[in-house]
């Protein structure tokens, strides 16, 4: 998108949204970008949910009670609940769960809103008329091929695709048309990098991420014994849901991140470990894109 709106020749104003789930190459690779191709700085936003902290307090001291939450279960809730300034986190804190396909709020509340409201709503109260321009791909997900290329949200508020029907060849074709690398997570293993890990990525993804980058499972881990004091459920935080993990019995619990990465290395539908993984330790260049070619 940011060197489409570049191609395009107008003046525009980049925005990245930190979720605070990003890989550390994400962050390096945005940092980097108006040096490499000489356009404009990019703005960086963040959601803050510091402020929402007391009054959700508040509600767990007065109503969880009444709803028969056990006492120790809201002591639990009490002590955890204090904002981390990790937007993912506390979101997840605050709801007590993590987001999953059916409730997916992580987009709204970690991007689309403090976009607009840092970025977008000043520019509307001082009169200009803005259009967004959001990189959506048709091909993603069936979700987003219903989308419309060109739409009025409202007041001076458009949002445009304009990479709409692009194909995954033209997204990179444009990275070496100006000479630019792709975002060096797509050469090892990962389908998407929008968050590190997604609650969607794939089989083979967990697995790569678990080998790579195994201090980001760890954190996972953390966050899902902080989220899970803050859950009325059982005290049960997962990241993924439980149909994750195919075969895994809906009545209990969903499956911790480490249960997740232990069925990412099996096959045969997660009933056994692959033969040869542990011979194969090449860390080298693994792209799901042919990028490596």
């Amino acid at each position: 998108m940011y060197l489409h709106a570049m191609e395009s020749g107008r003046d525009f104003l980049p925005v990245f949204a930190d979720t605070g789930n990003e890989h550390e190459a994400t962050l390096d690779y945005v940092r980097d970008l108006p040096r490499l191709t000489g356009g404009p700085a990019i703005r960086w936003v963040k959601a803050d949910f510091s402020g929402d902290f007391e009054r959700k307090r508040r509600f767990v001291e007065e109503q969880w009670p009444k709803d028969g939450v056990p006492d120790d279960r809201v002591r639990a809730a009490l002590e955890a609940l204090h904002p981390t300034r990790v937007p993912f986190l506390d979101l997840c804190m605050m709801k007590g769960r993590f987001p999953s396909t059916r409730a997916r709020f992580c987009s709204e509340e970690l991007k689309y809103h403090p976009i607009f409201y840092q970025v977008q709503e000043p520019l509307l109260e001082d009169g200009q008329i803005v259009c967004s321009w959001q990189g959506v791909r048709a091909d993603e997900s069936a979700s987003r091929a219903k989308m419309r290329r060109w739409e009025h949200v409202g007041g001076g508020l458009w949002n445009w695709r304009p990479i709409f029907r692009w194909t995954v060849e033209d997204v990179f074709a444009i990275h070496r048309r100006h000479g630019i690398e792709p975002n060096p997570l797509y050469k090892q293993g990962m389908g998407r990098v929008g968050c590190m890990p997604c609650i969607h990525a794939r089989k083979s993804e967990i697995k790569e991420i678990a080998h790579r980058f195994s201090d980001h499972i760890a954190r996972i881990e953390l966050w899902e014994a902080l989220v899970g004091d803050c859950s009325k459920r059982f005290g049960i935080g997962s990241f993924f849901a439980v149909g994750k993990t195919p075969g895994h019995d809906k009545s209990k619990p969903s499956p911790g991140i480490w249960d997740v990465v232990e069925w990412a290395n099996t096959d045969r539908g997660g009933r056994q470990f692959r033969l040869f993984d542990d011979i194969n330790t090449d860390p080298g260049c693994l792209s799901i894109y042919g990028l490596c070619e």
